[in-house]
Order: structure tokens, then C-alpha cells, then sequence
């Protein structure tokens, strides 16, 4: 990466402890790494995807809020690095979310609502992620998620065990979580 699309390093206490934060470019996006100093020898790693509904406005349609939350949570204690993944809606955008929203609104699920939108389930890329974790010299990483699409997203790298982030369903999300499970193989 050339150094314009890495930013400085800044100070970011929050709640879940004192972390450090830098911004990496990726065309017209801008990806957030939170890190704790030092890094352990076998950092956690949380690749957490951009959910406004979830993460800022608190939507019990899914996961995601709870989600940060407790990974947050979890490097805080432990040390590691959470890099939120600009790539809204898996990918589709905020405007098309909104759209996939109204679609499962009329009962289609979050893989159907997308196909009728015209995307795939998920159109989310990993490269970013790669260049971030050789960005800071990770190479074997205890992995924060239920989805096994990150874990073979990281095949160049070794993820010594998967940390499950499995969140208590809510009415809200009951059914969003089980086609997570079922239909796109999330390990819940």
C-alpha cells in the first residue's frame, strides 16, 4: 500500500478500553482498524462489516450492533485488532439496504430480498483485510466471527481458532439469524 492510503495512527479511548485507531483507502472507501499496543503474539481479529442500522442506530433486525459490541468488549480485554469493513449491506450499499429492508418487510429473507435486487447473498471482498493484517505483521490470528467466508478469506494467513461472537435472538431477528445459519452456513 502507498503510504497516502494509510493514515496516521491516532489515540481512541472508549468504553471498552484505550485503543489506538488508523484508516486505510480502498478506492473511494475508507476502512477503520481499532488496535490495542502491543499486539499479542496470536492477536484477536474481528472483521466487522459496516452496519449503520446495526452498529449506530442500535436495529434489532440483526446482529451486527450486538456484535461490535462485544468484540469491542472482548479486544479490549484480550488485545488485537477490529477492522470495520466499509462495505455497507454486505456490500450493496446503504441505498440498496434500505431497499433489501423493504423487501423483508413484504417476507422475504436477506438472501431473497438481495436477489431481488439484482445482487448475489453476499458481495463483500476481502483484499483490504489481507493488506491490513500484513500492514501490521499479523500472520496467525484467533479469528472473531461465525461466518466461514472470513475464514477461507484468510487462507493466506494462519487462523489458529475461530472465535464464535453468537448473540442471543431477539423477535426482531430470529428468523434473519437462522437463513444466516441455514442458508449462508454461519457457524451459530
Amino acid at each position: 500500500m502507498q503510504e497516502q492510503e494509510i493514515s496516521q495512527v491516532a489515540n481512541l479511548p472508549t468504553k471498552f478500553g484505550d485503543f489506538k485507531m488508523q484508516a486505510f483507502k480502498e478506492g473511494n472507501k475508507e476502512h477503520l482498524v481499532l488496535f490495542t499496543e502491543p499486539l499479542p503474539k496470536i492477536p484477536l481479529v474481528r472483521i466487522h462489516s459496516e452496519c449503520l442500522t446495526g452498529d449506530a442506530l442500535g436495529s434489532r433486525k440483526c446482529d451486527c450492533g450486538e456484535q461490535l459490541q462485544k468484540a469491542l468488549e472482548l479486544i479490549g480485554k484480550e488485545g488485537g485488532v477490529l477492522i470495520y469493513h466499509r462495505q455497507e449491506g454486505r456490500n450493496i450499499g446503504l441505498f440498496n439496504k434500505v431497499n433489501a429492508y423493504a423487501l423483508q418487510d413484504k417476507g422475504f429473507d436477506t438472501i431473497e430480498a438481495n436477489h431481488q435486487l439484482g445482487f448475489a447473498a453476499d458481495e463483500r471482498t476481502y483484499d483490504i483485510v489481507k493488506k491490513i493484517l500484513e500492514h501490521f505483521k499479523i500472520k496467525k490470528l484467533r479469528l472473531l466471527t461465525n461466518n466461514p467466508k472470513k475464514i477461507e478469506a484468510l487462507n493466506d494467513f494462519e487462523v489458529v481458532k475461530r472465535v464464535p461472537l453468537v448473540i442471543e435472538p431477539n423477535k426482531n431477528n430470529k428468523k434473519y439469524l437462522q437463513v444466516k445459519k441455514e442458508k449462508m452456513g454461519h457457524l451459530i
